[in-house]
């Protein structure tokens, strides 16, 4: 009769727990085909150990062959994370010293010295938390079958580099600023203090011991490893030539992995956080790692919550693929998510907070009761339709339907907005509502952005509306369109051409140096729409943005529409390519 009644508690726990996780998998699944994600692969940490992994969908959209858990995803920017771990290592081994000057290490290049460096340099502390100055934000990587640069190449800006150089132009430790060219600085200096490929040393020393047996460094894979992965697929799904790009700059972006494996990194500092082991790191060096140096950065993670919530982690990116890593501190909880696609959506955070939820896990946003809708004028929907500037160079879109606003990322829809009130809607994915301001004339100039789960409120600013061929206007400055046509040009050129080009600011130059994927033609202009945005405090590449032109482009994208970000003095400071 005991063994009977085990049977059944057994077989009912079973039962549970298989709807549950068709739930979740119905959940994610229902995302994926929402946000047209050929394939995603997961795992899910609870109680320090990895309780689920799983992968949905196809290596590609042929959708012929399945993604599997063993399915190897580039990690992006998650790379700094775990070659973070690898500097820190160096640091206990007493090869590299957190607060020294990293020229003095440095054996193949050193940072060039400047005015910026006279009284602070750069340290590998600095590196680790984004604060040395150093330039370069990101990196796109370089094709398959194309002329790779070296490290020092890199470094330097020199061909065949299509990346800026990395060098330091504001004071070390004065402000953090997100530079994966530092992490590029921190790569050659373990190679130059090891004398090892930086590939090699990760895996004998972080990933082998953390039992990271599907990850690698190596840029580009192997043929025997280059069969295993996913293929990228950029933001309109069109595939990546070549399946994916090659990251020679390794530490800052080219890690091929698999959720799980990142899990079991994740699972890694946990474990020596809390002291139970110390595969890689000691404990008082993973607390170290895991306390704010600036802007809630660690030493190569990012860190959410408060001191009874505080979780760790860090987004990924590079060409084709996105990743998400989160993980508590000291509960033993945490999520890896790995898609084939860039994707600019929630998707992501929208199955983080499903997960969360569903486990009953600490510190995540409790979703409140479905808001009720009232009746809006369909008039007065239509005005709040367009593009608002919800961070610096991020843009959040609104499109009005069925009495509702939904959000548009990568030309899919994304999050619902409910109308509450004749200019308020509140999401139904998030504690989140926008409250729509007006000016004297009514027009619309941005929203009041209120998050109740994170108690703040802040405003964005209105862009202009969406972008229509048959709705066009008058250009009140025809004669500047030929100089805006040719400053767009050199921007989509780079090099020496941009350099010497006129009509353009300083940030755009610095910034757009190894020119523009898209469009890679630009033929022609057609005026469509200006708005004057003097006074709402957008910035672009370091310049206040004082009017947004937007233009129809003849080009090799077809049906697009092009966003001109203009200085007060008429200079192009940004652009930005929409499909409506």
């Amino acid at each position: 009769m005991k063994n009977q009644r085990l049977f059944l508690v057994l077989f009912f726990l079973l039962v549970v727990f298989h709807v549950q996780a068709d739930d979740l998998d119905d959940f994610i699944r229902s995302q994926m085909q929402k946000r047209g994600i050929p394939g995603l692969s997961l795992a899910i940490i609870q109680d320090g150990k990895i309780l689920k992994a799983q992968a949905y969908g196809f290596i590609d959209k042929e959708g012929k062959v399945p993604v599997t858990t063993n399915t190897l995803f580039q990690a992006g920017s998650i790379s700094k994370s775990v070659a973070a771990m690898g500097a820190l290592y160096l640091v206990e081994q007493n090869k590299l010293v957190l607060d020294e000057n990293v020229n003095i290490q440095l054996k193949s290049w050193k940072v060039p010295d400047n005015e910026f460096t006279n009284d602070k340099k750069v340290t590998l502390r600095g590196i680790l938390s984004h604060t040395t100055g150093l330039t370069v934000h990101g990196f796109p990587g370089y094709p398959v079958g194309a002329k790779v640069p070296s490290v020092v190449q890199i470094l330097d800006g020199t061909a065949p580099a299509n990346t800026p150089p990395v060098r330091v132009d504001f004071v070390p430790g004065s402000r953090w600023r997100y530079s994966g060219g530092g992490y590029t600085v921190m790569q050659q200096l373990m190679v130059d203090v090891t004398g090892t490929k930086f590939p090699e040393f990760m895996k004998n020393n972080v990933l082998s011991p953390l039992g990271m047996k599907n990850s690698t460094f190596q840029q580009p894979l192997p043929p025997e490893l280059a069969k295993l992965t996913a293929t990228g697929h950029y933001n309109n799904r069109n595939l990546v030539e070549g399946r994916w790009h090659i990251y020679p700059e390794m530490a800052a972006a080219g890690l091929w992995t698999t959720p799980s494996d990142l899990a079991r990194f994740a699972i890694g500092i946990q474990n020596a956080y809390a002291g139970k082991s110390e595969n890689v790191l000691s404990r008082s060096m993973t607390r170290q790692m895991l306390t704010d140096q600036k802007n809630r950065d660690g030493l190569g993670v990012f860190l959410q919550g408060d001191s009874t919530t505080l979780r760790f982690g860090h987004k990924g990116r590079d060409e084709g693929f996105d990743a998400l890593l989160t993980a508590s501190v000291d509960k033993g909880q945490g999520i890896v998510i790995m898609i084939n696609a860039n994707d600019n959506s929630h998707m992501m955070g929208r199955i983080v907070d499903f997960i969360a939820e569903y486990y009953h896990w600490d510190g995540f946003p409790i979703k409140t009761a479905k808001p009720a809708a009232v009746d809006v004028d369909s008039r007065a929907l239509k005005a709040f339709e367009g593009r608002y500037e919800l961070f610096n160079n991020r843009m959040v879109t609104f499109e009005a339907e069925n009495k509702r606003l939904f959000t548009i990322e990568d030309d899919f829809a994304d999050e619902e907005f409910v109308p509450v009130a004749n200019n308020k809607f509140t999401s139904t994915d998030r504690n989140v509502s926008v409250i729509f301001n007006t000016d004297a004339k009514g027009n619309v100039t941005g929203f009041t952005l209120k998050d109740d789960g994170q108690r703040y409120e802040r405003t964005v600013p209105r862009i202009g509306p969406l972008a229509d061929a048959k709705k066009t206007n008058v250009d009140p400055d025809p004669s500047r369109t030929p100089k805006i046509l040719a400053a767009l040009q050199a921007m989509v050129k780079g090099g020496k051409v941009l350099e010497e080009a006129s009509g353009l600011t300083l940030g755009a130059k610095r910034d757009f140096a190894g020119g523009m994927r898209k469009p890679e033609t630009l033929k022609s202009l057609t005026f469509i729409h200006s708005e004057n945005v003097a006074g709402r405090g957008i910035q672009r590449h370091e310049s206040q943005v004082s009017e947004i032109v937007t233009y129809q482009l003849k080009s090799n994208q077809p049906d697009t529409f092009i966003l001109v970000h203009l200085t007060s003095d008429g200079l192009v400071t940004d652009c930005d390519l929409v499909k409506k």
